[in-house]
């Protein structure tokens, strides 16, 4: 009897592992979908429901605007919009917190491109991940030091910290996808091997 809850307790878990990522997944996706198939009223317009056809039209837009983002028309004018933006004190924190935030995640300019190792207990010998947001972050009497962001496991904050650049190892930047997987896995996914010191100049960041 007890090899029987064994083997049902065993399965059990296997199973967990297996469908609650899935269904996770599946709700996530199946959210962010509703939302923004939701987000123009599509169906007003309608006598009737059209499932999909807000979010084909919501996309179609963005990328619409992602186009004439490369114009030298819109940029001036997004230029000239961001200009009267940044004079709002709410509305500057909220649209450029965004925009710096979704900007670290895609377009040509990401932040977490530059994994590397932190040493910052050297008499400790343990070391934290992160990634170099800054080279030079512009701070008076330390312009030796970069700035790190430390994301934190299983959450989506983290800590900037301000370090000297011989503590720094820098990783495979290649793999910075990877690593960032690692992290939030809290080190379960497992990360890519390697890394040269960032002080080498054949391997300093950009």
């Amino acid at each position: 009897m007890s090899n029987i809850l064994q083997w049902l307790f065993k399965n059990f878990l296997k199973g967990l592992l297996i469908v609650v990522p899935l269904v996770v997944t599946v709700y996530v996706i199946y959210g962010v979908f509703t939302w923004i198939d939701g987000l123009l009223k599509v169906d007003s317009w309608f006598n009737h429901s059209v499932p999909g056809l807000g979010f084909v039209i919501t996309l179609s837009i963005i990328i619409i605007m992602g186009a004439m983002g490369s114009n030298i028309v819109a940029t001036r004018l997004i230029s000239f919009l961001e200009k009267y933006l940044n004079r709002v004190p709410l509305v500057k924190l909220i649209y450029f917190s965004l925009k710096d935030l979704i900007g670290a995640f895609v377009g040509e300019k990401k932040s977490f491109r530059i994994p590397v190792l932190v040493e910052l207990y050297p008499e400790s010998g343990a070391k934290v991940l992160g990634f170099v947001t800054s080279e030079d972050p512009g701070l008076p009497g330390i312009s030796d030091h970069v700035a790190v962001y430390l994301p934190q496991s299983y959450n989506y904050s983290g800590v900037l910290v301000v370090v000297p650049r011989e503590r720094i190892t820098l990783l495979p930047p290649a793999e910075s996808a990877r690593w960032l997987s690692f992290i939030v896995s809290g080190g379960v996914s497992r990360g890519p091997q390697g890394g040269q010191p960032i002080a080498d100049e054949s391997h300093s960041t950009p």
